[in-house]
């Protein structure tokens, strides 16, 4: 019941946005490595580049949620990869964070970006005017 009540949220927060912005820019804050939260996310974020090419997508990871964009440990490599071929899907990770866990761009999936703070990251693409999304479980 959660994960549909999840999926309709992101469906109906995403159409919205859509119908409502002609430049469709949405930063996503990921910082959970709850698998069902990173699921929904490539979920969301491929359905939105399928009925939008044209969207500018942006995932900020930090925290706990850095699993997902690390070669020894993603569950969504292939899907992330996929996204991020299009171009117009970034996936940033905060330096801060990459530290603290003692790794190194080395580590990171294949054309996944470091940014020296997450959270700036988000608060500058929020100024700028993009759309957030928190992603949650």
């Amino acid at each position: 019941m959660k994960k549909i009540r999840l999926c309709t949220f992101f469906l109906l927060t995403f159409h919205f946005l859509l119908a409502q912005q002609p430049d469709y820019r949405v930063v996503f804050d990921m910082s959970t490595k709850d698998s069902i939260s990173q699921q929904a996310l490539i979920r969301e974020a491929t359905l939105i580049v399928k009925e939008n090419p044209d969207a500018k997508l942006e995932v900020v990871i930090y925290g706990q949620g850095l699993p997902l964009v690390t070669k020894a440990q993603s569950g969504q490599a292939k899907p992330i990869q996929d996204l991020m071929a299009g171009k117009n899907v970034t996936f940033k990770v905060c330096a801060f964070t990459m530290k603290r866990g003692n790794l190194v761009e080395a580590d990171l999936l294949p054309g996944v970006q470091v940014v020296p703070d997450g959270i700036y990251e988000i608060i500058s693409k929020q100024h700028e005017g993009w759309g957030y999304i928190k992603v949650a479980h």
